[in-house]
Order: C-alpha cells, then sequence, then structure tokens
C-alpha cells in the first residue's frame, strides 16, 4: 500500500480535486489558484501521513485530523464536500488495488484497510467540524443576544438617518453645482455597510432582510444608472426615475421598520401579544429537556393547546377581539403551569406547553384542569361584553425518541383527534393506563 500511494499520490490528488471542482457546493472553496498553490500539496502530504510514513502516533494522528476538520468548519467548507471527497478518494485507490498483480484475499484485506484508515480520519474531522461549527453558533447567538440588548429603537432611529442622509446625498448630487459628481451607491452608504455587516449578524435569515438588500441591488445596478444617463442626456424620463427613486427609498425605510419591530420581539424572547416564548427558541428548549429526560430517566410531557371556533370570534368582533381573547387565554395558561413550564405562542390561535417532569397522567390532569377552568371562564371583550370558549387540548409524552419533533407530532396528532370527536375536550396520544 505504501509503494502504490507513493507511486500514485500525484494522480490521486489530482482526481480528488478535479472531481470536487466540478460540484458547485465545493467550487467556491477550492478555486484553481488555491487548489494548486497550497490544497494539492497538503493533500499529498495527508496521504503520505496516512498510508506511506506511518511514523505518527496515535495522538498526534487524531490532533492532525482535529485540525483538519477545525480548520474546514472555520472557512464553511459543507460537511457532505468533505464526505464525498472522502468517497472518491477510496474509490481510486481501490480501483487502483484492483489492477495490482495480488490474490483475490490480500485485496479484500487491502481494500478494507484503505477505507477504515480514510474513515478514521474522516470520523475524527467530521467530530471537531461539528464541535467548532456549533461553538461558533454559539458564538453568533450571544452576539445577537447581545447586540439586541442594546437600545433597539436608537439603532433604528440611527439607521433611518443613515438612509435618509444618502437619498439626500443623492439628489444633492445630482441637482448640486457640479452636476458630473457620480451618484453614491447605497452599498457604500453607512447605512449600506451595516447592512452588510453588522446587520446581517444581527438578523441572520430574516426574509425582510433579503427583500432590503434586492431594493438595494435593484437601486444601485439599475435606478442610479439610468438616473445619470437620463440626466446627463435631459431626458423627460428623470421625473418618473426620480419618482421611483424615492418610492423604493421610502420601501426600504418601511422594511426596516417592519425589521427592527421583529427585533423587539426577540429582544425578550417572547410574544408581544400574549408574553408567552417565542416559537424560535423551542427547538433549543425542547431538545435539552429531552436529552435530560433520556439520560436521567425522566417523565417529560407536552400540551398542543387550541381555541375551539376562533375564526368565529374573530370574525364576529374582529382582530381586536380575538387578540383580547388570546391574551386572557394565554393568562389562565400560565396560572395552571408551573414556573418550571415552558408556554410558547406556537400558531394562530395555538400554544404548546412542555410540562417538565410530568408523566402522561400528571399531564392530563394539568390539561384538565386548564380546560375545565376556560369552560365556565367569562371572557371580557374590548367592548365591554362577554364570551364563553372552549379548548381542545392534545397532550403527548416522551417514550425515548430522540427527535423532540416526533414528541410535538403525536400531540398535534391527540389535538386533531380532541376535534374530530367533538372538541372541549383532551386526548392523550399514548392511552393512560
Amino acid at each position: 500500500m505504501a509503494d502504490l500511494i507513493e507511486a500514485d499520490k500525484d494522480r490521486l490528488v489530482r482526481v480528488f480535486y478535479d472531481r470536487l471542482l466540478q460540484n458547485p457546493d465545493a467550487s467556491p472553496f477550492l478555486s484553481q489558484e488555491v487548489v494548486h498553490d497550497r490544497l494539492q500539496h497538503s493533500m499529498r502530504g495527508w496521504l503520505r501521513r496516512l498510508f506511506v510514513e506511518r511514523t505518527m502516533d496515535v495522538e498526534v494522528f487524531v490532533a492532525e485530523q482535529r485540525k483538519i476538520g477545525e480548520v474546514h468548519a472555520r472557512i464553511q467548507v459543507p460537511i457532505h464536500v468533505v464526505m464525498q471527497g472522502a468517497r472518491l478518494l477510496k474509490n481510486e485507490i481501490i480501483l487502483k488495488l484492483r489492477d495490482q498483480d495480488i490474490s483475490l484475499e490480500d485485496f479484500a484485506i487491502l481494500a478494507g484497510y484503505t477505507s477504515n484508515a480514510i474513515n478514521i480520519a474522516i470520523e475524527i474531522m467530521s467530530q471537531a467540524f461539528v464541535t467548532n461549527t456549533k461553538s461558533d453558533a454559539q458564538t453568533d447567538e450571544a452576539y445577537r443576544a447581545f447586540a439586541l440588548t442594546q437600545d433597539v429603537t436608537l439603532e433604528r432611529e440611527s439607521q433611518r438617518a443613515a438612509l435618509m442622509e444618502w437619498s439626500q446625498s443623492v439628489l444633492f448630487s445630482l441637482y448640486g453645482a457640479r452636476q458630473d459628481t457620480a451618484l453614491p451607491p447605497l452599498a457604500s452608504s453607512d447605512f449600506g455597510l451595516w447592512l452588510h455587516h453588522k446587520g446581517d449578524m444581527i438578523f441572520h435569515g430574516s426574509s425582510v432582510l433579503e427583500n432590503i438588500r434586492n431594493d438595494m441591488r435593484y437601486i444601485d445596478n439599475i435606478l442610479l444608472p439610468a438616473i445619470t444617463v437620463a440626466s446627463a442626456n435631459s431626458d423627460a424620463a428623470l421625473a418618473d426615475l426620480i419618482e421611483t427613486f424615492k418610492n423604493k427609498t421610502g420601501e426600504i425605510k418601511f422594511l426596516l421598520a417592519e425589521l427592527f419591530q421583529a427585533a423587539a420581539a426577540m429582544e425578550t424572547g417572547r410574544d408581544p401579544l400574549t408574553r408567552t416564548l417565542n416559537r424560535r427558541f423551542l427547538p433549543s428548549i425542547l431538545t435539552r429537556e429531552v436529552k435530560m429526560a433520556t439520560q436521567n430517566r425522566m417523565d417529560l410531557s407536552v400540551m398542543m393547546v387550541d381555541i375551539d371556533n376562533f375564526k368565529r370570534i374573530n370574525d364576529t368582533y374582529g382582530h381586536g377581539g380575538g387578540d383580547h381573547i388570546l391574551q386572557q387565554v394565554a393568562e389562565s395558561i400560565f396560572t395552571q403551569c408551573r414556573a418550571s413550564d415552558f408556554v410558547f405562542r406556537y400558531g394562530g390561535e395555538e400554544f404548546l406547553v412542555v410540562l417538565i417532569e410530568a408523566s402522561a397522567a400528571s399531564a392530563f390532569e394539568t390539561a384538565e384542569r386548564l380546560r375545565q377552568k376556560i369552560s365556565v371562564q367569562q371572557f371580557q371583550l374590548p367592548d365591554g361584553g362577554m364570551q364563553n370558549i372552549t379548548l381542545s387540548i392534545g397532550v403527548s409524552t416522551f417514550n425515548g425518541h430522540p427527535d423532540f419533533s416526533h414528541l410535538i407530532e403525536t400531540a398535534d396528532q391527540a389535538l386533531y383527534k380532541a376535534k374530530r370527536n367533538g372538541r372541549n375536550r383532551t386526548e392523550v396520544a399514548i392511552p393512560l393506563a
């Protein structure tokens, strides 16, 4: 094996990178220049240390694979790209082995040895990759949390002012004394730089943020060049283009307000209407609680709570009336739950309650206590009127399944069963003994 790898290492590295460069997920990380200058040399050294030199002790070997995995995480090479590369490499070496003048038994031994050696290296890399990526994600989330604890209102007003200052600079450049001055692009303004860097970090993944980016690209790449040409030629279309410019700037201003309004809700982690927890925190909390329930053999249950015929309330009393009912239902849920339980706004009129260390029987009792309380309670409407409502509740208890979504799905199924069976009732996903 050592002789084969030593003789064929250049071809193996070349085939490896040529194939990976065809992968659209890999090509951004493997430019031709980088491959030739750094990566091919590193890959040859890795192959030699794995199959030829064999002088490293186990600790040194493990440390090297971990370092490689950490580098992959830092430069954000997708893990599936690394796995694909390992598979291609194994295939090439085994194909080369097949051409050797060796017995079938020796071929099987060497093929297994090749596969195990590469698999062990990739396994260690993957562990380091996941650990480093998780750490980075936690750091990013911590930064977002820190950023959102700052004065959100002040930040919003600062960026509104920066946007307005840029729009005025465009108009001054257009109608000022020196009309040959290039119109300043929004992406290079204080607002644009904030959006690309700090804004992207704080609001990463927001669809509103992407809409602002789209408007920015349209302004810089299409609208400003068109305004420049129309101004130079005294084109009659200039007035319409200026109006479009004002409309687009106004749209970004509106989207910016929407972006910060969502941030204000995230600032405390609570739904602004009901003061229940935001659904975005559900995966983190349930993942942790499922892990604790598994490790410590603890009970864990969830309740999916739905207000019956809520659409009728909205249709009759308007959304203001519906919001008033939601606030009061949330207060009732809080009073029936313990301080250790987690209450989430799950959907429009749905709440999800995570009941800590609660068995199926205990969760059923809590659900029934809540349902009965609601059924006799008079709910106040904004106009002073009163309204009776009922709840349908689905209960699910942790059964050892490691995926928290299984717990939610079974509670959801129990909820729909309660609705099919007439509403104003509690159903349990796993029947009580």
